[in-house]
């Protein structure tokens, strides 16, 4: 005769600590696949500092209730294992496994845990998948076993949703990030150059050179990309400074004002050009700032719209939104940081990495380029141009009078200038060439190779 409650007043305690938590995890769940499914099927980014919030406060009740749950179901298990209800004691240790199977899951696509983290992205995406189906079969198995024993409370249930349903409301919300008010640029402020910010306003420096943040998670990008042509596209290029000096003194005589020389800024000097600091006739291109900058990783994936295929850096450009606690002085949110992105990555991806960086239009924006009126003061004269040639020859599949043909068009400049390397970066993907985890290369070799000798960089 089994005479002892198999859930003790003590266990009974513990049991609605996890209902609890459980039941706001629910909640926070159904936001986040609510968010997840309709950014698939209008095919647009719906993720901001909500659900950031959201997301964090998942992990957090994860993690919180991991210990609980496990300690409740192995006191209760060892209490009810040799119960006569074997309908119930089966679906228990059911329960218990599948249990088991949504905590592990979750910790392990946490990345940035210690010891444990999968980056191959076909491991990551079963792990995924896993971790949605599990707790449908944990609440199917959790009504079935408590069907087969006790009567279920549905009132106590119901009560607990309501309640979680209420401080989810109430709390989506108080970390929801407030975007800097920055001083608004005058409508022609950035002419003769066609690039503009988005929403019109003045981007500070530091937003633009976020480099050595990059390079924590894509470090083999960021050594590449440290000795392009495009890392010294601006005055830490010696032939640009020869060319850029001049015409800023040209128009300085001129015009009484440097601004014509916008013109190069806007592909060669972005950080400068944005932030305000280019305009300045005082400005000291060896030891200002930004004068070193280049072409950096924000301002490159930064741009988010082309506004025709005429060149002269006719984008626009917009301040990124970043996940929470991203620029902290405290190194333990910091980290917490890297666990939101590594997490869930998806509108770090989508910020940073949209189909126009894919296009050749993309690259042809700044390797188009035309000689203004306003810049010259005599007439539009067409400067260098690789985007058109580009769409005549043969290599685009577009050019007829071409005299070669390759066998496959390319339609993409970065099939050639960025090409897949080797690489154990966290945005790396499988390549079925190599047989490994690739990258696209931020080499960006071309013809232009007087750099490396000019800056004497090493070989190779």
């Amino acid at each position: 005769m089994h005479t002892a409650e198999v859930v003790s007043p003590g266990l009974r305690k513990l049991l609605l600590a996890v209902l609890v938590i459980f039941s706001l995890l629910v909640v926070d769940s159904v936001y986040l696949a609510t968010i997840t499914f309709l950014q698939w099927l209008n095919d647009v980014t719906l993720e901001n500092a909500v659900y950031q919030s959201a997301f964090l406060a998942h992990l957090v009740l994860g993690i919180i209730v991991i210990v609980p749950s496990i300690v409740y179901a192995v006191l209760h298990l060892r209490r009810a294992i040799d119960r006569p209800n074997r309908i119930a004691v089966r679906l228990g240790l059911a329960l218990f496994f599948t249990l088991v199977i949504l905590l592990v899951s979750g910790i392990v696509l946490t990345r940035g845990m210690p010891l444990v983290e999968i980056r191959h992205p076909v491991g990551r995406e079963s792990l995924y998948w896993l971790h949605v189906v599990a707790p449908l079969v944990v609440v199917w198995l959790f009504i079935l076993h408590r069907l087969a024993g006790s009567r279920i409370r549905w009132e106590t249930g119901i009560g607990i949703g309501l309640a979680s349903i209420v401080l989810s409301v109430a709390g989506v919300w108080v970390s929801e990030a407030q975007r800097v008010d920055r001083e608004l640029a005058p409508e022609p402020y950035f002419f003769p150059s066609l690039a503009r910010p988005a929403d019109g306003r003045f981007i500070d420096s530091a937003d633009l050179m976020r480099d050595e943040y990059c390079a924590e998670c894509h470090q083999d990008i960021h050594s590449q990309w440290q000795y392009s042509a495009h890392r010294f596209a601006s005055f830490n290029n010696p032939a640009y400074l020869f060319s850029v000096r001049n015409t800023r003194e040209m128009a300085l005589a001129r015009d009484g004002d440097v601004r014509a020389a916008r013109f190069c800024a806007g592909c060669h000097d972005p950080v400068p050009l944005f932030s305000g600091a280019f305009d300045d006739p005082e400005f000291d291109d060896v030891n200002h700032p930004t004068a070193n900058a280049g072409i950096t990783c924000v301002a490159c994936h930064a741009i988010e719209h082309l506004n025709s295929p005429r060149g002269n850096a006719d984008y626009l450009i917009r301040a990124p939104e970043h996940y929470p606690f991203a620029f902290s002085d405290d190194p333990r949110l910091v980290w917490l940081n890297g666990i939101l992105i590594k997490g869930k990555p998806s509108f770090h991806k989508k910020t940073f990495l949209k189909p126009l960086h894919k296009s050749p239009e993309f690259c042809g924006t700044c390797h188009k380029v035309h000689l203004p009126k306003e810049l010259n003061h005599y007439r539009w004269l067409r400067g260098q141009n690789h985007y058109d040639s580009y769409l005549l020859s043969g290599v685009s599949g577009h050019g007829v009078a071409s005299f070669y043909y390759p066998d496959r068009a390319i339609d993409s400049c970065n099939e050639c200038h960025m090409p897949l390397t080797p690489s154990a970066d966290f945005g790396a993907k499988p390549d079925g060439m190599m047989g490994t985890l690739a990258v696209h290369g931020h080499h960006f070799p071309a013809a232009n190779t007087a750099i490396p000798h000019l800056l004497n960089m090493p070989s190779g």
